[in-house]
């Protein structure tokens, strides 16, 4: 790989999928609807930005976890999707 180093992909790629997985917890055990209900409803009600951004919250134990192994670039990893999430986030909310 050129410019970026392979722990800070690691710890990129598992952020993602821990976002991933804790906007899976909030649709199957926060709403009481279906996937696709679920989904239909955040779109019509605005709050899909902010959805994500709550699922974005398992990202926090990660980043503890690498830092407390001391791997400070996979850390950076996932300090670097989380802000690519918040950006997300902010784009959603004014569009």
């Amino acid at each position: 790989m050129g410019f970026i180093n392979k722990d800070v992909l690691i710890g990129f790629l598992v952020s993602i999928f821990a976002t991933f997985c804790g906007f899976f917890i909030y649709i199957q055990y926060v709403s009481r609807f279906g996937f696709s209900e679920t989904i239909e409803m955040l779109q019509q009600g605005g709050v899909f930005g902010p959805v994500i951004a709550l699922a974005a919250l398992p990202n926090l134990f990660v980043f503890f976890i690498y830092l407390k192994k001391k791997q400070d670039l996979r850390a950076k990893g996932v300090l670097l999707a989380t802000m690519c999430t918040a950006i997300f986030t902010f784009i959603l909310k004014f569009i």
